[in-house]
């Protein structure tokens, strides 16, 4: 999709549109109601300071808290990495990777995005990823600061399972990652026209404009045809509690690497929608570790692919006898 400044997107989010039950909470009582857009939150998302919650932004803290506690008690959002339940084979290896960095789950439509699983090609970074950190001016400075902890911790791991430099840093990113409330979030676009010179509208809103249903999400950039991503952005809600605010972190900084797609069938995993697992799974660093292969190339179709994948997926399966 072009944008702007000959600027292509790719388009990753969470939320809980197939989860089982989620329709019928999200017209619940218990769900915050909308309110007009507010007026621009305080200046400064990296002030030391911690300014006020709107009222919203506290409802909305409620209800993400017992939608996470529904997760919770079905049995979703599970932290185990390596589960015996659901074990998996070469096959699945190359279907699994196929489909989730050679297919997109969103497709550009009438100045927005649509859920459409479109044939695509293989894209992730070849710079090293730098991701920096930006927190709303109401975020608590302990969640600052759990929050940093976190997403360091998590960039190594990206970096050791892809085998490309991913770390953090405190200026000059080219991966931001945004933890604001909804006053801070319904205000982020001049910030992101400036750290994203070029991006389209439809970007732009889908961020502003996030439904209640969607958790998170991450948008990848790069320039003109490239299949090379140059930049992105990660927005987390910060009225998540720990669990959901973690499976964000998880599913939203992997994705932006270039597994851009979620695959249903796709088993331990964080790249699908029904939200079973809330961490990478082994399954899923095998999956970076593929996309990151010298073997295979950014613009690579399916067919050019596909035989390099077997062959890498059979390399690692053997690997793991």
């Amino acid at each position: 999709m072009r944008a702007g400044r000959a600027l292509r997107i790719v388009l990753g989010i969470a939320g809980c549109l197939a989860v089982a039950g989620c329709d019928a909470m999200m017209g619940s009582p218990n769900a915050p109601k909308s309110a007009p857009r507010p007026t621009p939150a305080p200046s400064g998302l990296a002030s030391s300071q911690v300014a006020p919650r709107s009222q919203l932004s506290r409802e909305m803290q409620s209800y993400y808290t017992k939608v996470t506690a529904e997760m919770e008690g079905r049995g979703l959002l599970r932290t185990d990495v390596a589960p015996r339940d659901a074990p998996f084979n070469q096959r699945l290896l190359v279907r699994d990777f196929i489909h989730t960095a050679l297919y997109d789950e969103y497709a550009p439509s009438r100045g927005g995005f649509v859920a459409r699983q479109t044939v695509s090609k293989l894209r992730r970074w070849e710079a090293p990823v730098r991701m920096e950190l930006e927190f709303g001016a109401s975020i608590p400075l302990k969640d600052r600061a759990s929050d940093r902890a976190e997403v360091g911790a998590y960039a190594g791991q990206l970096a050791r399972a892809s085998g490309h430099p991913v770390r953090t840093v405190a200026r000059g990113g080219n991966f931001h990652v945004f933890f604001v409330n909804e006053d801070e979030r319904r205000n982020l676009a001049p910030r992101l026209r400036q750290l994203v010179p070029g991006i389209d509208a439809a970007s732009v809103d889908a961020i502003t404009d996030l439904p209640l249903s969607t958790y998170c999400v991450v948008f990848a950039f790069s320039q003109g045809d490239s299949a090379v991503y140059s930049q992105a952005v990660a927005v987390i809600r910060g009225e998540h509690p720990p669990a959901l605010r973690t499976s964000c972190i998880h599913e939203e900084l992997a994705q932006g690497l270039g597994l851009a797609n979620d695959y249903p069938r796709a088993r331990p995993s964080i790249f699908n929608d029904d939200e079973e697992f809330s961490l990478l799974t082994h399954h899923d660093e095998m999956l970076l570790k593929m996309l990151y292969d010298p073997r295979l190339r950014p613009g690579m179709t399916e067919a050019t692919a596909r035989p390099i994948v077997e062959t890498i997926a059979a390399e690692m399966m053997a690997g793991e006898s």
